[in-house]
């Protein structure tokens, strides 16, 4: 479909279309694709949390080890030690989801907060709110968590914390940048000098009408980023451990034979976590061009 830019002053034929009819053909199978990709890991957490699976993902099979995809009874076969993998790549999502969750809930609410007072505000609470976010990102993250290891234990939920922590500034900024847009044009003057409550301003006309996609985009991009730190720090030993699974240490167990010609106990969680990965950010991207109208028609 060819695309027109409108001019200013001029009523567009598309503005009273739906935004998926005004989208690129692209955005929509960028979306489209995310959408599934969260579909099957929300089915997926919900089957393995009602325990509605389809072998017991910790029973030894040493008559099926190392089992190709295809066997009677295991369609992705079985690892080293015969479990199913199909099992434990469904159970492998508790490994990451509610943690995920935390950090991502985290980093949105802090962000927001900090980002308002420093918009808001301005003056005194935002330099004080630019200096905190500069001190956080000042510390190398990996350092962090190494350091959260070291002073309690391998626990995915205290290294999700840190995540979300981490990624407190990068919000913050995001919602100031966007409420100091705002400004620009006269637009929260406008409403003070209307008289509309501060917490109206802000929670209504700021956050959700002006802030709500930005916040959405930052959540699937928050999201992707908590997998891919849970799936390497588990491959490195300190994340989830045996023998609860996480694709990060299903990967690294069946890296022990890959060179013995048997590829798939290593390389179904790897493209596990490549499609997820790619379908969240493939998410974020899209919904970035359609609500921030970031791609031009």
């Amino acid at each position: 479909m060819k695309r027109f830019r409108q001019r200013p002053g001029e009523i567009s034929e598309f503005s009273d279309l739906p935004l998926w009819q005004k989208a690129d053909t692209i955005d929509l199978l960028y979306v489209g694709y995310g959408l599934l990709i969260v579909s099957l890991v929300v089915a997926s957490y919900l089957l393995g949390a009602l325990q509605w699976l389809p072998h017991d993902p910790n029973a030894l099979n040493l008559n099926l080890l190392l089992a190709g995809p295809g066997t009677p009874g295991h369609l992705l076969g079985t690892d080293f030690m015969g479990r199913d993998l199909l099992t434990r790549l469904v159970l492998g999502i508790q490994a990451y989801f509610l943690p995920g969750l935390m950090a991502v809930a985290s980093a949105l609410f802090g962000g927001t907060v900090l980002g308002v007072v420093a918009g808001y505000r301005g003056g005194g609470a935002g330099l004080i709110v630019t200096f905190l976010g500069n001190l956080i990102d000042s510390f190398p993250r990996l350092v962090l968590i190494l350091l959260v290891i070291a002073a309690f234990k391998p626990d995915i939920w205290y290294i999700m914390a840190v995540i979300g922590i981490s990624n407190v500034p990068a919000v913050a900024s995001l919602v100031q940048g966007k409420i100091a847009m705002l400004r620009e044009k006269n637009f929260i003057e406008a409403a003070v000098a209307l008289g509309l409550p501060t917490r109206t301003i802000i929670a209504k006309h700021i956050l959700w009408y002006n802030c709500k996609a930005l916040l959405i985009i930052q959540a699937t991009l928050g999201m992707a980023e908590a997998i891919l730190m849970e799936t390497s720090l588990s491959y490195l030993g300190f994340g989830v451990q045996e023998p609860t699974p996480s694709w990060g240490n299903m990967v690294q167990s069946g890296a022990n034979y890959f060179l013995q010609g048997n590829l798939w106990p290593s390389t179904a969680p790897a493209l596990a976590i490549l499609f997820t990965i790619l379908g969240f950010h493939l998410l974020g991207d899209g919904l970035n061009n359609l609500l921030e109208g970031k791609r031009g028609r």
